[in-house]
């Protein structure tokens, strides 16, 4: 064996260590009945609004304004720990505007279109948003697309003039749409912390958006996803969505808490960020002080101007 041979032996070697160590977990037990996956024709997912399906893709909103769609699947799911992977797409004609973005739910009600990128407001239960716009009249140290995570109990407003940062759990910056490769999202929930992980740059590997401790959900709730256009627009696509069973041991645990019944919770909340509009923020005196300098400017011009007519009114006398 010569010593091209070894150093590809050696290459090999390691590249089916990357494809082993490194995969998107494949290996924890498959939920059919909570995925969905080609050629879309499982009866327990509800397709409504604007969504329709293909033999290649389920299209949330077409390239178009002011349209809502959504998946929901018609199996509550009973598990504690879960692992949802998400292949998706968005894209579209827009270079330099585009939007709204799209959301993957797990929660009480389904089948609701709203303005919460095209589904309910005041929810309940978990919604992952994938924002692809920025509000204008908003500021932000993050960039857009951008994807975060908000528990709600039915009480909180999703507000998309602050495009959801004083309720978000936690947030990051995702370069997705129009990516050059295959663009997947896994959300794990695993003994009370939600973790979101992107693969969007084809390596073939999770890479941890942000991790969340202190978040508490029923079982019982119903998996979807729902996008929507306003002025703006994309193609919103679901590729396929694939449930996965953690498998957590729980040994030694209180056995009698029904979690069924808990309402949803977290711990911990991103930093408030105050709403900051884009007009100026000064006060009034400000207004009334320009207001000052053009009148009293007025006034000695007027009064120039009158002293000079009267001079020449006085020259034209003596002559």
């Amino acid at each position: 064996m010569n010593l091209s041979e070894i150093s590809l032996l050696i290459q090999s070697f390691f590249l089916c260590l990357s494809s082993v160590f490194g995969e998107r977990n494949t290996k924890d037990y498959l939920k059919r009945e909570h995925s969905l996956t080609k050629p879309y024709s499982d009866e327990r997912w509800d397709y409504i609004g604007s969504t329709i399906s293909t033999n290649s893709y389920v299209r949330l909103t077409p390239d178009h304004q002011s349209r809502k769609g959504a998946i929901w699947n018609t199996a509550p799911c009973l598990l504690r720990d879960w692992e949802l992977h998400i292949h998706f797409k968005v894209h579209g004609k827009g270079t330099d505007l585009f939007g709204d973005g799209f959301a993957i739910w797990y929660t009480k009600d389904r089948s609701e279109l709203g303005p919460v990128f095209g589904s309910k407001d005041y929810f309940v239960g978990l919604g992952v948003f994938f924002d692809t716009y920025v509000n204008q009249d908003t500021r932000h140290s993050h960039g857009h697309p951008y994807i975060s995570a908000m528990v709600n109990n039915g009480s909180l407003h999703y507000d998309h003039d602050r495009d959801g940062t004083h309720t978000e759990l936690a947030g990051c910056e995702s370069h997705f749409r129009q990516a050059a490769h295959e663009t997947y999202v896994a959300i794990r929930y695993e003994q009370n912390k939600l973790k979101v992980s992107t693969d969007i740059h084809g390596k073939n590997s999770w890479t941890e958006c942000f991790g969340v401790s202190g978040v508490r959900l029923p079982t019982g709730y119903y998996f979807g996803a729902s996008a929507a256009t306003g002025e703006l627009a994309d193609n919103h696509d679901i590729i396929s969505m694939k449930l996965y069973d953690v498998g957590v041991s729980r040994m030694g645990e209180d056995s009698s808490v029904d979690y069924s019944k808990i309402e949803p919770s977290a711990e911990f909340f991103a930093p408030h960020r105050d709403h900051i509009k884009e007009e100026p923020t000064s006060s009034g005196w400000s207004g009334l002080f320009i207001v000052f300098l053009v009148l009293l400017a007025v006034g000695v011009i007027g009064g120039v101007a009158y002293i000079l007519i009267s001079r020449s009114q006085d020259r034209k006398r003596l002559y």
